[in-house]
């Protein structure tokens, strides 16, 4: 009886930790869809360099700092959350996951992004660079 409650506890505290990882595709197939919103959760000079057309600029200092307002959430699109390799957009959708908000990442991240020929502008609309 002790050991179910342990596993059920366990399951619950991981299965809010470990958030999904999608591809790019997947990712762009979404928001395309309109089902999700892509939050960038890199700096700032990162994001003006290269971004995904469309993506919304939060980064992961604003969201350790406490920021508690994720685009996306009041009109029922799923964040995802995109970086330049995959590593803070993980370590943000565990932060938002253990706030209760459900997001997942993009594995690869932007520079997965940009070698699958997906779309990636600076901040004057041009072609960008992923630094």
């Amino acid at each position: 009886m002790l050991f179910s409650r342990l596993a059920l506890l366990a399951q619950r505290l991981f299965s809010r930790r470990i958030p999904s990882r999608v591809t790019p595709a997947q990712a762009h197939r979404m928001t395309q869809e309109g089902t999700a919103v892509l939050l960038d959760v890199r700096e700032t000079h990162e994001y003006a360099a290269g971004h995904v057309p469309g993506a919304l600029h939060l980064p992961l200092s604003l969201l350790t700092a406490g920021a508690a307002d994720v685009p996306g959430c009041r009109d029922g699109r799923s964040p995802v959350l995109i970086c330049r390799s995959g590593n803070r957009s993980q370590r943000a959708a565990r932060l938002l996951a253990g706030r209760g908000v459900q997001a997942v990442d993009v594995t690869g991240g932007m520079t997965a992004w940009a070698r699958q020929g997906l779309p990636v502008r600076d901040g004057n609309g041009a072609a960008g660079t992923v630094i």
